[in-house]
């Protein structure tokens, strides 16, 4: 069956860095565009990044020049880099695999169970 396991996530300070990572297995992974979503309470799951099969990417905007999605196709693994965290990034952040290179969630088949990303001020 599919299996999306994240990992990396943590307690980090604000302006530090986490790399969260994305193991895919069960689909053919190459095939598959990836992406980033995060959830906060009280808030709607949002977009933070998405990778198509062969590269492009999207970055929602108070993400852009902080994160950088990036895959490994050998490894069958999706990246997250975060760099200058903000307490507001906080949230599990869940990864996505989908045939389609999408922003909407909609969009995306399968999902992992996310990892928790809390950034204290």
């Amino acid at each position: 069956q599919v299996q999306l396991v994240e990992s990396g996530g943590g307690l980090v300070q604000a302006g530090g860095s986490l790399t969260l990572s994305c193991a895919a297995s069960g689909i053919i992974f190459s095939s598959n565009a990836m992406g980033w979503y995060r959830e906060a309470p009280g808030k709607e799951r949002e977009l933070v990044a998405a990778i198509s099969s062969g590269g492009s990417t999207d970055y929602a905007d108070s993400v852009k020049g902080r994160f950088t999605i990036s895959r490994d196709n050998a490894k069958n693994t999706v990246y997250l880099q975060m760099n200058s965290l903000k307490p507001e990034d906080t949230a599990m952040y869940h990864c996505a695999a989908g045939e389609i290179w999408s922003d909407y969630a909609e969009e995306y088949d399968y999902w992992g169970q996310g990892t928790q990303v809390t950034v204290s001020s």
